[in-house]
């Protein structure tokens, strides 16, 4: 059983239905990644664009060119929105429209040199700020967020 001085102990309600006076783990778990999220969004140096815009880019990257359509459901956003993304992404040359090879009342969006540049500078930033705050903790402390990393990605469905 872990010691509930580690943070990591699950709170039982009291009985079926009830509250705990602790938070339960799972909300404990919901706060703290917000809570990062929001301290890794502030290191961004430039806010040029909207998360909108950096989350389009940033899946471009990740996952290649994709027509707009498919872009739009990976980023749960309607079509006409993704259409307005995407165009202030080709406005600054992040991505670029290509005809679909197949499809001629389709096209291919992908992220352009300049797009990948900017997402290895977002990403960088934020990550230096992620390690100088690991570099704060213990070995075991870090050992156990990367075993807590890997729970995290699984349960994200990003296995």
């Amino acid at each position: 059983m872990s010691d509930p001085a580690d943070g990591l102990t699950a709170s039982v309600p009291a009985e079926p239905g009830g509250r705990s006076e602790h938070p339960s783990l799972a909300s404990r778990l919901r706060l703290s990644v917000v809570r990062l999220n929001r301290r890794l969004r502030a290191q961004r140096t430039d806010t040029d664009l909207s998360l909108t815009q950096v989350a389009a880019l940033s899946t471009l990257h990740k996952h290649g060119a994709m027509t707009p359509g498919r872009l739009a459901a990976h980023e749960g956003v309607q079509p006409p929105s993704m259409t307005r993304v995407i165009a202030a992404l080709e406005l600054v040359g992040y991505v670029e429209r290509a005809p679909h090879p197949t499809d001629g009342r389709q096209a291919i969006v992908a992220i352009t040199e300049s797009g990948t540049a900017y997402v290895h500078e977002s990403i960088s930033v934020r990550e230096a700020w992620l390690d100088e705050r690991l570099q704060e903790l213990s070995g075991e402390e870090r050992e156990v967020l990367s075993r807590a990393a890997s729970i995290i990605e699984r349960m994200a469905g990003h296995s």
